[in-house]
This record gives structure tokens, C-alpha cells and sequence, in this order.
């Protein structure tokens, strides 16, 4: 039975990840900072054979003592500060858990496997925020980073610092630059979930309006649960390298919206959302659409749901959740 140790257990990506493993046969392991997390009873819930196991990200021992005890053949770094819009609020935080978070756990498997890094393959969640000021369309493996966001500078560094190790202790070590991706496990302050919630709030009569930052950003938007079978498709493969996953489709927000209220019936949105500085980042990406062409070759992957299905999806999630809280409310 294949082990494995996921870092970011209690995220979107951790749960659909180790549900992916948990069908395969794996062991799977989830690596939780404390027992008190909020989120650990949804993680049972959902993966039921899980070991939960302690550490830290801005902890090297801890991460070394993780290893330890899972043993793992495989280990897939998801943990991160991944909120784009709180990293210029939370720089330096963010630099410590989404950037040297990174070189820490490939210390702790260097240690762990006594330089022998071979031993235990290594997958890191990069983004496609690396790219930032794009200097292509379509972004590939080979195009140059240019990073306007402290959470992309941080994903660059270790996505620099995996190839590193790579290349100096021989490690089995991939990153994933993966796009925008989504499903109804997303949290809401991303705009994606913010925007369907809202849609089915202000369909009950629960909310009024919405506000929201630039509307004409362009984002390649995919779902969750297609990418992280990319992830582990990578680390099945004779040799590790890194590879781009995206669906090769671009949507601005307004599209985005246009889909979620036309779910809901409302064809005119443009009295319910509202343009507010504050969501405006100080330096905006305009545009973000990748090549999977590597990853479809290669790998044998390619996505499964498009962009109306994905957004539909998560409005009729969200329509279920709101009517259940305003029922449970009412009764109250």
C-alpha cells in the first residue's frame, strides 16, 4: 500500500487530492498545524481512512517528525497562504509559509531520507500567478516569470527552489503551474465562490448586492477535482518534471457572473454588483491562459468539466447550503 503525506490536508485541493488517494489504495496522511482546526471534522468526514499528523510549515523539525511518522513514498506540498489579495496585506507571512514552507519540506525529506531524496517523490503546487505581467499567450513551461503579487513571488521562489533540488540531490521533485481551479469546496473569499454565493443569496433575498474589484480580468478557470489528478499523474511518471495545467480557455469575471445569475434566472445583473476599490489589487494581472499541451502528451491528461458547468456547480451547491442555513434559522 503506496503512503503519502499531504501538506494543506484541510484546503480545497487536500481534500479532493486525498480522496483521489484514499480511491487508489493509498495511505494517506494529512498534515494538520492542531487538533483544534475547525476543518479537521470535514476532513474525517470526507476521507474517513486518514491519518491526521502535526507540524508546521515555518517548523523544519516538526516537518521532519511528519516524516517520520507517515514514512511517505510520495508527498504533495498543497499548504500555502492562497489567497492572492490578503498576501499585500500579510507579506512577510506569506513569504515564510507559501515561499520558504517550500524549502523547508524538501529539507525535511532530504533529512528524512539521509540525502537519498530519490526515496521519496515530491510534487509542489505552483501557480500560474508566477507568470504575473505575462510576456506570452499562451503561457507554457517556458515562459519567463514576472510575478505582481507577494504570494507570486513567494510560489516562484519555491518553484525555483524544487528544481534546485532537483537538480542537486537528484530529487523526484515536480511542480504542478497550475490555473485557476475551482469547485464548491472553495473558500469564499476567492471571487469565484464569493460570486456564487452571493448569486444564491441575493436569489433567496438574503443579500442585496455585490462588490467586486476589476471586472474585465481574464482567468483560465478549471475544476479542482480534474487537477489534482494531474498532480498525481506527474509523480507516477519514470522521471519528475514540471508541467503546466490549465484548460487553454480564458473568461473574464463579467462572463463569470453572466453564467451564475443566468443560473438563478436573473439575466441582468447590472444593478446588483458594484465596482469597490478596495478589491482592486496594487498590481493587477490582466490576463492569465495556459498551454497544457506537455501535460496532455505526457501525462494523458485533459479536463473534464468546462467553465459553465464549473460555475452552474457551484451556484446549485450554494443554492443547497443557503436554503439549508436559512431553514435551520428559521427554526430556531
Amino acid at each position: 500500500m503506496p503512503r503519502a503525506l499531504i501538506t494543506g490536508i484541510t484546503g480545497q485541493d487536500g481534500l479532493y487530492l486525498g480522496e483521489l488517494l484514499a480511491s487508489k489504495g493509498y495511505e494517506v496522511f494529512g498534515l494538520v498545524r492542531g487538533q483544534s482546526n475547525p476543518k479537521i471534522a470535514t476532513v474525517e468526514r470526507i476521507i474517513p481512512s486518514i491519518e491526521l499528523v502535526e507540524g508546521d510549515l515555518t517548523d523544519l523539525p516538526s516537518l521532519i517528525g511528519a516524516m517520520e511518522i507517515a514514512q511517505p513514498d510520495e508527498v504533495y506540498n498543497l499548504g500555502a497562504i492562497s489567497f492572492v489579495g490578503l498576501s499585500w496585506k500579510q507579506a512577510e507571512l506569506t513569504g515564510e509559509i507559501t515561499g520558504m514552507g517550500v524549502l523547508r519540506v524538501l529539507e525535511a525529506i532530504r533529512i528524512h531520507t539521509q540525502n537519498d531524496m530519490s526515496k521519496v517523490r515530491f510534487y509542489q503546487a505552483s501557480s500560474s500567478e508566477m507568470f504575473g505581467k505575462v510576456r506570452e499567450t499562451p503561457q507554457t513551461e517556458l515562459t519567463p516569470f514576472h510575478p505582481r503579487s507577494p504570494y507570486g513571488v513567494a510560489k516562484t521562489f519555491g518553484h525555483y527552489m524544487t528544481v534546485n533540488y532537483r537538480e542537486s540531490y537528484d530529487a523526484y521533485a515536480c511542480s504542478g503551474i497550475l490555473f485557476n481551479h475551482e469547485s464548491p469546496r472553495r473558500g469564499h473569499e476567492f471571487v469565484t465562490r464569493k460570486v456564487t454565493r452571493a448569486v444564491a443569496r441575493i436569489s433567496l433575498g438574503l443579500q442585496d448586492s455585490l462588490s467586486l474589484g476589476n471586472l474585465d480580468a481574464r482567468r483560465d478557470w478549471g475544476f479542482a477535482g480534474d487537477y489534482v489528478d494531474a498532480m498525481w499523474r506527474m509523480l507516477q511518471q519514470d522521471a519528475p518534471d514540471d508541467y503546466v495545467v490549465s484548460t487553454g480557455e480564458t473568461h473574464t469575471i463579467r462572463e463569470l457572473l453572466d453564467v451564475a445569475f443566468a443560473r438563478v434566472g436573473m439575466d441582468d445583473w447590472s444593478g446588483l454588483v458594484q465596482q469597490d476599490p478596495r478589491f482592486f489589487r496594487p498590481a493587477e494581472v490582466d490576463l492569465l491562459i495556459g498551454d497544457a499541451t506537455k501535460a496532455a502528451s505526457v501525462l494523458g491528461w485533459k479536463p473534464t468539466v468546462p467553465f459553465h458547468q464549473l460555475i452552474e456547480m457551484m451556484v446549485d451547491n450554494d443554492l443547497l447550503t443557503e436554503r439549508k442555513l436559512a431553514a435551520d434559522a428559521a427554526r430556531v
